[in-house]
């Protein structure tokens, strides 16, 4: 007949931290002569179920990932063939597991306006473990301080601001906390030096697009970034690519720096502008703009001497082709001459000088002719041209 038994089982270490193993053990003694064998099964509320093997009259298992509180073990003995089987309970208490927690900012020093990232690190005292949750509270003293929560993720928070002031900073990031760990602590202290303040630098085009020959202006301004305030001195260096660019080196004046061209050949420019810095100020680069320049519009008249004039008189066509505003500068290329009484047409393609001239001489018969004027357009100037004039050819 098979022996009845009592089960006894204990925890260790009770209490626990969260993230601690806890070691459980069962102890099966018999009532009467022997040694039970077989196996015990643990059952623990709020957590895992756990089988174990009896050696000596024992069964021991480790249960891990227990949350905070208070969990029921139940340890049944399962008999064989000489015991009967018997069950044991215990409590086992899981507390909140201490953490520390440490604060850096980086860069330290750093200069005035320059942004700082504050990083605080929460992690578990041993023998806790895992990862913990919630929110760090970072409280900065002086000029651009103040009181910032930020989350944590995987067990870090982190603040940036280029908000403070010259001096130094105390620094505490207060961990708050969370179901499984207590809050904790951690303290650093961040200098500003009164080096030289970030800038910003902005670009911008009095007229864009432009006219091939049209005077564009282009204006750069440098600010410094808060909480840093002054005016910025030194140059600027306008950097132009493209047909007519190059790099044109400008004083500021007031924080702003200018620079005027009409030299810049059409098509797209790419245009920055480069502040050096000075001695309280950080250098810096505006964003790229592009200047678009378009062909300038042309205008062709023609004129003709002598007008009337007799037949077989030479005759002077002078074509004249200029910029209309706002472009500017002298077309190149041709004009083509082309003259017609109704019977008789004459056409012919003369070069445009250096001062916008295209000239044809030439005698006709008498009547009246019908005289055009066509300029053919360059890289720089669009094509224009006269149809309605009249030479007047006399008998000889």
């Amino acid at each position: 007949m098979a022996s009845p038994t009592i089960t006894l089982v204990t925890a260790a270490p009770n209490p626990a931290v969260s993230g601690q193993s806890v070691t459980l053990t069962a102890t099966v003694i018999p009532v009467g002569a022997g040694t039970p064998t077989g196996t015990v099964t643990f059952v623990v509320s709020g957590g895992p179920t756990l089988n174990g093997t009896l050696s000596g009259g024992t069964a021991s298992v480790t249960a891990s990932g227990l949350g905070v509180g208070t969990h029921i073990v139940t340890a049944t003995y399962n008999g064989d063939a000489n015991f009967t089987p018997s069950t044991g309970t215990t409590a086992v208490v899981v507390i909140q597991a201490s953490t520390t927690t440490s604060v850096v900012s980086a860069p330290d020093p750093s200069t005035l306006g320059q942004p700082v990232t504050f990083t605080a690190t929460v992690t578990p005292v041993a023998p806790g473990a895992g990862v913990p949750t919630g929110t760090v509270t970072f409280v900065i003293s002086g000029s651009g301080g103040g009181t910032f929560t930020q989350p944590l993720s995987g067990g870090m928070a982190t603040l940036t601001l280029g908000t403070l002031g010259v001096g130094s900073h105390t620094v505490v990031a207060i961990y708050g906390g969370d179901a499984d760990f207590l809050p904790s602590t951690g303290t650093d202290t961040h200098t500003v030096t009164p080096g030289p303040a970030a800038t910003t630098t902005t670009l911008m085009s009095s007229v864009n697009p432009s006219a091939f020959g049209q005077p564009v202006t282009f204006t750069a301004t440098v600010t410094p970034n808060p909480p840093a305030t002054g005016v910025p001195t030194g140059t600027v260096t306008f950097v132009i690519s493209g047909s007519g660019g190059g790099s044109f080196t400008q004083p500021l004046s007031g924080g702003t720096a200018t620079f005027t061209t009409g030299g810049l050949g059409t098509g797209s420019h790419t245009v920055t502008a480069n502040y050096g810095g000075d001695a309280n100020f950080a250098a810096s680069s505006s964003a790229a703009l592009t200047q678009v320049v378009n062909p300038a519009v042309s205008r062709t008249s023609i004129s003709s001497n002598p007008n009337p004039a007799a037949e077989g008189a030479e005759i002077d066509f002078v074509a004249f082709v200029e910029a209309i505003p706002p472009g500017d500068g002298t077309p190149t290329g041709t004009v083509t001459f082309t003259l017609t009484d109704g019977s008789t047409t004459i056409t012919t393609e003369q070069t445009v000088d250096a001062f916008g001239f295209a000239f044809l001489t030439v005698g006709l018969t008498e009547g009246e002719w019908d005289v055009s004027a066509v300029y053919s357009g360059d890289a720089n100037f669009g094509a224009s041209g006269v149809s309605e004039y009249t030479q007047v050819v006399t008998g000889a």
